[in-house]
């Protein structure tokens, strides 16, 4: 191979020393789970200091790599808060981000080219496609529980569309990626690293924690196509708005054919087609524990480079959280009801996790080896400029430089939950709703706008015409459990 030994040896100089000082003093680079207090706060329920550090956090990276990635955790905690307009704020400002970086079509050369002398986590984080979804479906969210079902509807619509669009999305940035992996000059070298069988066996070692989730068709979150169906079912407009409310419900159905709650509202929504007003409803969504965070395992890939000491690559791994309740008790008119799971985040982070190791394989390996030719050829330059003593120098200099930086994207929202759980029954007269968990919590919750008996009056109105007016016979209690042993936060608001 041909390289520019004097070059590479001038830029790996100004890299190596303060990299290679900072590795060996343990003040390196660290990874996202390393430099993230907010889910140690998160974890223990501590909503004040999480608020304060993701807004800390958010505000010290707001442009840089890190923005859209610290603007997610932000905007979850303050919606977990209670304050929601303050998150639509965090949000907005990481989906002008994702957004802006969805329509760059030419690749930032200079920055992927830095990436090959460090690390993919130097790259900007432009969010993962299950982020924008979840983005807007908070939105949507947050203005429904400020009362401004009109400003839900678009974020709802839009939820949706990134869904469709995410495949397609994905198929192009495999396409150039393995495009750019074909000019790589030292392509060959690349090519014999991913292709050892040892290095595939280590590789598919590292996953084997995936094996268990069952993951859902590409990019399709079954909680935001739910939230679609009894939205549009709640606050028809018209009958196109009804009939997709159906379309999103049967789409659920195909993802939980078991749960009964579904198809009682298919049932609904096909009562509402057939001109039969809507019953009194309440709702309770229960998001329970966190989404797989990612760790990082090292493997050595498997090529030699002469007199290079260290040549290895570290890939991200997915890390699954199994402190959650697993389910929540809800008691309304002296019948206990049990929130069945409708959508399972840890299926829609695997599956995104799946579809992006083509490219994290590629370009982690594109890294390692030029990192490794590079530190090959600063190695001789130095032995040649300034003898043996130089050049052991240099081995050392650029072992710790490539073990310093040698980190995986450990980046992704943290603060999601596990699992999105739903249940569904009879608004009860009193308006008095019982919340139960198996290791005992136990809270009430008196509906707003129910208590003392309070009933809507549906004789004056009937058929279509009732169906399209409905919102206010909708009442849902939203619920958060982030561990086991946090308590549950409570929200309400209506369809």
């Amino acid at each position: 191979m041909k390289v520019d030994g004097k070059s590479i040896f001038k830029r790996l100089i100004r890299l190596v020393l303060p990299v290679a000082g900072a590795g060996l003093l343990g003040t390196g680079c660290q990874t996202y789970q390393q430099q993230n207090k907010v889910i140690v706060y998160w974890h223990q329920g501590d909503l004040t200091n999480a608020v304060a550090e993701a807004t800390r956090k958010a505000d010290a990276n707001a442009n840089n790599k890190d923005a859209i990635v610290w603007r997610l955790e932000q905007g979850a905690v303050l919606r977990a808060a209670g304050r929601y307009e303050d998150s639509n704020r965090a949000l907005d400002q990481a989906q002008v981000k994702i957004d802006d970086y969805s329509q760059q079509a030419k690749v930032r050369l200079g920055q992927e080219t830095g990436a090959l002398l460090s690390n993919q986590a130097n790259l900007d984080y432009e969010g993962r496609a299950y982020d924008g979804i979840m983005l807007n479906t908070y939105r949507a969210l947050n203005y429904l529980a400020l009362g401004q079902p009109d400003n839900a509807r678009p974020e709802i619509i839009r939820a949706y569309q990134r869904q469709q669009y995410a495949v397609a999305d994905n198929a192009r940035r495999i396409e150039k990626t393995q495009a750019e992996a074909a000019r790589q000059k030292d392509k060959a070298i690349m090519d014999k690293a991913a292709n050892d069988p040892l290095f595939q066996t280590q590789l598919q070692n590292s996953m084997t924690n995936l094996s268990d989730i069952k993951v859902y068709s590409d990019y399709v979150n079954p909680f935001t196509v739910y939230l679609d169906g009894i939205f549009f079912m709640a606050n028809a407009a018209d009958g196109s708005d009804l009939e997709r409310a159906r379309k999103s419900l049967e789409r659920v159905t195909s993802f939980v054919p078991d749960n009964e709650y579904v198809k009682q509202d298919l049932a609904a929504v096909d009562g509402l087609i057939n001109g039969r007003p809507l019953a009194l409803t309440t709702y309770v969504i229960f998001e329970t524990g966190c989404a797989p965070d990612r760790d990082q395992v090292r493997i050595d890939i498997p090529i030699i480079v002469s007199k290079v000491s260290y040549v290895g690559a570290a890939f991200p791994t997915l890390r699954p959280q199994g402190d959650f309740q697993p389910v929540l008790t809800v008691t309304a008119n002296g019948v206990n009801y049990r929130t069945e799971t409708v959508c399972n985040m840890d299926s829609i982070v695997a599956r995104d996790f799946k579809n992006d190791q083509p490219v994290v394989i590629t370009k982690t390996i594109a890294a390692t080896v030029t990192k490794a030719v590079a530190a090959y050829a600063a190695n001789q330059a130095a032995q040649q400029s300034g003898g043996d003593l130089a050049g052991l120098f240099m081995q050392l200099g650029t072992a710790a430089f490539q073990m310093a930086v040698n980190i995986a994207d450990t980046r992704t929202w943290t603060t999601l939950p596990k699992e999105f759980q739903i249940c569904r029954f009879p608004t009860p007269a009193d308006g008095r709703v019982e919340l139960s968990t198996p290791n005992g919590m136990r809270l009430s919750v008196t509906l707003d706008g129910v208590a003392n008996g309070a009933k809507i009056d549906l004789t004056s109105t009937g058929g279509v015409q009732a169906s399209l007016n409905t919102g206010a016979l909708v009442n849902v209690v939203y619920v958060r459990s982030i561990t086991s042993g946090t308590p549950l936060l409570v929200s309400q608001f209506k369809l």
